[in-house]
C-alpha cells in the first residue's frame, strides 16, 4: 500500500495559482462541445416506456386476433382488443407518473461537484463540467470525470470499483484520476482532461444509474412463466384452429370466432401490466416519503431482506456530536491541550463530525501553525498534524481511537472502557516522536488527553429497530467505533444482543467462521471498510439477503456488494452513487416504508399471478379437450372477455394495489404454479363436463347458444370461488369486491340487451341448476386441493 501521508509545504501554493477557468474560457469550451454531456438519468425515456408497454409479444398476438375478429365480426367478439388498449394505456400513464417522480427526486439528490471558476469555488451540476475545469476533492467525493491531480493534501483515492485493487492509492500532483473512483482521505483538486463519453467510467456510470425493470426474482419469474405459456399456446392453438375448421366446415366464420375464443384466454396479458403498475405506484408512494429508488427491483429486494446491516453514525445517531468532557492524562496543562486541539481542528480542511465538535469546543489560536498533516482515514482510525506553537517549538500530534493508538494493557484504556460502556465516544490526543509518514508513527506515543464526545441518538431509531425485530429481520450494527461504545448506544435503542458487542479485530478471517460469528452477534465495533465488505459476503454465503445502510465513504464497498444498498441523502457522493435506495430526508425511519412497499408489491403480484395463470391453465386444458373430442369450442370471445373482466381483470387491479404486510418469500414461480395448475385443471374439467352434459340435454336450433351459456355459468362460478380464495384474508372491501363482481354477472343475465350483446341466455331450469351443482362440487374440490397443496408443498 502506498504511503498514507503527504507532507505539505510550509508555504502552500495559494488557491489563486489554480483559480480555474474564466467565464469566457468556459463559454468557448461549451461552444466547442467539450462538456460533460453524459446523460444522467434515473428513469427510462418516454419513448422507451411507450415502446416497452406497446410492443410486447402478447400485444402482438392479441392484435392479430383482434384484426381477425374485425374481419369476421361481430364487434362484441373483439372486446378483448379494447381491453388490451386500456391496459396498455394504464401501464404507460402509471410509468410516466413514476418517471416524473423519480426525475424530480434525482435532481434533488444529484451530487454537485465543486469547481473553481474565476477563482471562486462553485457547486455545479455534473453535466455542466467542461474540459480543463479545476474540480476540488474531499473525503467521500466521487471523481465524475477523468483528470490529473493539481493539488494534493494526503489525497487517497479508492479505485477498487474500477480496477478491483482493494488498497487506496496515494495521489501526488501530476497523477491521473479516473472517473468512478472516490476519495477516502485527504483532499485536493484535479484538472478535467476527459469529459463526457470519453471519460473512463462514462458508459458504466450511464448504465448503472439507469432506472431498470429487470434483474428481480419477480420479473424473471414472470418471464419464465410467459415462456412456458408461449410453448403451450403454439401447438394448442394450431390443434384448435384445425379442429374448429373441421367441426364447423359449413360456417368458417363461426369456426374462426371459436378458435380465437380458445386462444385469447391463454394469454395472461394483464400480468406484466399489473407488475409494472404495482412497481410504478410503489415508486410514486415512496417518492412522496422522500425515498429515491434508483432501481425498481430495490423495492422488491428490500422486501426479501432478512439481515439489515446498520452503520451507527448517521443511522442510529445523528451526524452531529458535542464535546462532553476533556480528561487530562499525565498532568497535562489544560490550556495547552485546548490550543493543540484547536490547531488540530484547523489543520483539516474537511473535518469529520468528531473534529467538527472539537473545532466548535476549542477555537484555533492564531499563534499555532500546521506544517504537516495526516488526514483521518477510516482504515487507520486516526489523523495527525505537525504543529509549530507560539514559542516556535515543533511537535507532532495524533488524534484517534485510544485502543488503536495505545498498546494493549495501557492504564488509560480502562478509563476509556468505562466511558464507552456509557455509550460515549472517546478520542485520544497523543504526542508522537516519529514522522507522520512513518508506518510506525503510533509506536511509543505519549497519551495527553481523552476527548469525550456525546452522540445524538435519532429519536426514531428505536421504533425502526423494533419494526425489524417484529418482521424477523435481523439487525446488525457494524461500526468503526469502539465495540463497547456502539453496544451501549444500540442497547439504549433496545437492540437485542447489544449487551454482547464484538471487537471485529478478533473476528476470524475465514468466511464460514466469520459468518457463524455474525449470526451469533448483533453489534460489531472497530470494523474496517474491507471488513464491512467481507461481512456482507459472509452473510450472503449463508443464504441471507443483506441490506446495508450507510452514509460515509467507508461504507461504499459494502453498499456495492450488498443485495440492497441504502444511502442517506446527506451521505457522501460515492455512497449515493452505488446505493439502490437513497433516503433524501436522511431518516432511517423511512426504511420500514420501503420494506412495506416491497412486501405489498410481491405479495399482491403473487396473488394476482395465481388468478391469471389459473385462467391460462383452464384455457389450454379446454382447448386440448375440444381438439380431442372434435366438438365446437364452448365459448365465443365475448364470453371469455366478460369472465376475464369480472373474475380477473378488475379484481386483480384492486388486489395488486391493496395493503399487504406478508413477508416476501422466495421461489415465486413454484409458489404460483402449485396453486394455478390444480385450480386451472379443476375449472377446465368441470366446465367441459358441464358443456358435454348440456350437449346431451339440448337439441335443435339454438342448442349451441344454450350449451355455451351453461358452460359460461359453470366457469364463472368456479372462477369466482378461485377469486374468493385468492382474496383471503377477508376485509370489508375484499368481500365487497367479490360481491360486486358476482352482481355484475347477475346484471348481465337479467338484462335483455346485455343478454343479447353477450349471447348469454340460460334455457330451462334443469341444465342451469346442473351447472350450479357441478360448480359447487368443483369449488369443494378446489378448497380441498388448495389446503392439501398448502400442507404438501409449503413455500
Amino acid at each position: 500500500m502506498s504511503d498514507p501521508a503527504h507532507t505539505a509545504v510550509e508555504e502552500p501554493v495559494p488557491p489563486a495559482a489554480h483559480s480555474g477557468l474564466t467565464a469566457r474560457e468556459v463559454a468557448e469550451r461549451v461552444a466547442r462541445g467539450d462538456v460533460n454531456d453524459v446523460p444522467v438519468r434515473s428513469s427510462r425515456s418516454m419513448t422507451e416506456i411507450v415502446r416497452a408497454n406497446v410492443f410486447t409479444r402478447f400485444n402482438a398476438i392479441i392484435g392479430v386476433l383482434f384484426c381477425i375478429i374485425l374481419v369476421v365480426g361481430p364487434i362484441q367478439d373483439g372486446l378483448f382488443g379494447f381491453v388490451i388498449v386500456a391496459n396498455t394505456a394504464i401501464g404507460i400513464i402509471q410509468e410516466l407518473r413514476a418517471k416524473k417522480t423519480l426525475d424530480s427526486l434525482a435532481v434533488i439528490g444529484e451530487a454537485k461537484p465543486t469547481v473553481r471558476r474565476d477563482g471562486v469555488p462553485t457547486a455545479i451540476a455534473t453535466g455542466e463540467i467542461v474540459l480543463d475545469d479545476v474540480i476540488e476533492l474531499g473525503p467521500g467525493d466521487k471523481c465524475v470525470v477523468d483528470g490529473e491531480v493539481l493539488e494534493a493534501d494526503g489525497l487517497e483515492i479508492d479505485e477498487s470499483l474500477l480496477t478491483g485493487e482493494a488498497d487506496p492509492v496515494l495521489k501526488q500532483p501530476g497523477d491521473p484520476v479516473m472517473s468512478g473512483s472516490f476519495v477516502v482521505a485527504g483532499g485536493g483538486a484535479f484538472t478535467a482532461t476527459k469529459v463526457g463519453r470519453e471519460a473512463y467510467a462514462a458508459q458504466l456510470a450511464e448504465e448503472a444509474s439507469r432506472f431498470t425493470l429487470v434483474h428481480s426474482e419477480l420479473r424473471s419469474g414472470i418471464s419464465q412463466i410467459l415462456k412456458y405459456v408461449t410453448w403451450m399456446m403454439v401447438p394448442t392453438a394450431i390443434g384448435l384452429i384445425i379442429s374448429q375448421l373441421v367441426v364447423e366446415k359449413d360456417d368458417w366464420k363461426e369456426a374462426v370466432r371459436r378458435m380465437v375464443a380458445g386462444i385469447v384466454p391463454m394469454v395472461p396479458e394483464g400480468l406484466v401490466l399489473l407488475t409494472s403498475v404495482a412497481f410504478a405506484i410503489g415508486v410514486i408512494r415512496l417518492g412522496r416519503k422522500q425515498c429515491l429508488v434508483q432501481e425498481l427491483p430495490a423495492i422488491e429486494g428490500l422486501a426479501r431482506v432478512d439481515v439489515v446491516c446498520l452503520d451507527k453514525t448517521g443511522t442510529l445517531t445523528e451526524g452531529g456530536m458535542d464535546v462532553k468532557e476533556l480528561r487530562l492524562l499525565d498532568s497535562a496543562d489544560e490550556s495547552y491541550v485546548r490550543q493543540v486541539l484547536g490547531a488540530l481542528g484547523e489543520s483539516d480542511p474537511r473535518p469529520n463530525a468528531s473534529l467538527q465538535a472539537i473545532i466548535a469546543a476549542y477555537p484555533d489560536s492564531a499563534d499555532w501553525r500546521c506544517t504537516e498533516s495526516l488526514p483521518f482515514s477510516s482504515a487507520r482510525k486516526y489523523s495527525g498534524a505537525a504543529l509549530n506553537g507560539p514559542d516556535a517549538e515543533s511537535s507532532r500530534w495524533l488524534l484517534g481511537a485510544p485502543d488503536v493508538l495505545l498498546a494493549e494493557g495501557d492504564a488509560a484504556l480502562a478509563e476509556v472502557e468505562d466511558l464507552n460502556a456509557q455509550g460515549l465516544r472517546v478520542l485520544l490526543l497523543a504526542g508522537a516522536d516519529r514522522e507522520l509518514d512513518d508506518p510506525r508513527v503510533t509506536d511509543g506515543v505519549r497519551p495527553t488527553a481523552l476527548v469525550v464526545l456525546e452522540q445524538r441518538l435519532r429519536s426514531d431509531a428505536g421504533d425502526t429497530l423494533r419494526y425489524f425485530a417484529e418482521q424477523n429481520v435481523a439487525a446488525k450494527v457494524i461500526s468503526g467505533d469502539n465495540a463497547v461504545s456502539v453496544g451501549a448506544v444500540a442497547g439504549k435503542l433496545g437492540l437485542p444482543g447489544a449487551d454482547a458487542p464484538v471487537d471485529s479485530r478478533r473476528l476470524p478471517a475465514e468466511r464460514d467462521a466469520m459468518a457463524e460469528a455474525l449470526d451469533r452477534g448483533a453489534v460489531f465495533g472497530r470494523v474496517t471498510p474491507q471488513q464491512k465488505r467481507d461481512m456482507v459476503g459472509a452473510l450472503q454465503s449463508r443464504g441471507h439477503t443483506v441490506a446495508m445502510t450507510g452514509d460515509g465513504v467507508n461504507d461504499v464497498l459494502a453498499l456495492k456488494d450488498a443485495d440492497i444498498g441504502v444511502s442517506m441523502g446527506s451521505g457522501s457522493e460515492a455512497t449515493r452513487a452505488v446505493a439502490q435506495i437513497v433516503l433524501l430526508n436522511n431518516s432511517f425511519a423511512s426504511l420500514p416504508s420501503v420494506v412495506a412497499e416491497g412486501r405489498r408489491v410481491i405479495g399482491n403480484i403473487t396473488r394476482v399471478a395465481t388468478l391469471f395463470l389459473t385462467k391460462t391453465v383452464y384455457s389450454v386444458l379446454l382447448a386440448v379437450l375440444v381438439v380431442c373430442s372434435q366438438v365446437p369450442y364452448p365459448f365465443l370471445p365475448r364470453h371469455l372477455t366478460l369472465l376475464s373482466t369480472l373474475t380477473i381483470g378488475v379484481p386483480a387491479f384492486f388486489l395488486a394495489l391493496a395493503p399487504n404486510k406478508e413477508r416476501a418469500r422466495p421461489h415465486f414461480v413454484r409458489r404460483v404454479m402449485r396453486y394455478a395448475v390444480p385450480a386451472g385443471a379443476i375449472a377446465g374439467l368441470a366446465t367441459f363436463a358441464a358443456y358435454l352434459l348440456a350437449r346431451q340435454h339440448y337439441g335443435g336450433t339454438g342448442a349451441l347458444a344454450a350449451e355455451t351459456s351453461a358452460a359460461t355459468l359453470t366457469l364463472f362460478l368456479i372462477s369466482m370461488w378461485v377469486l374468493a380464495i385468492i382474496a383471503r384474508p377477508y376485509t370489508w372491501w375484499r368481500i365487497a369486491l367479490v360481491l360486486a363482481m358476482a352482481l355484475g354477472f347477475v346484471i348481465v343475465l337479467v338484462t335483455p340487451w346485455l343478454q343479447h350483446f353477450f349471447a348469454l341466455k340460460l334455457v330451462g331450469t334443469t341444465m342451469p341448476w346442473a351447472a350450479v351443482g357441478i360448480a359447487v362440487a368443483a369449488s369443494v374440490a378446489l378448497e380441498l386441493v388448495w389446503r392439501w397443496v398448502g400442507r404438501r408443498f409449503p413455500a
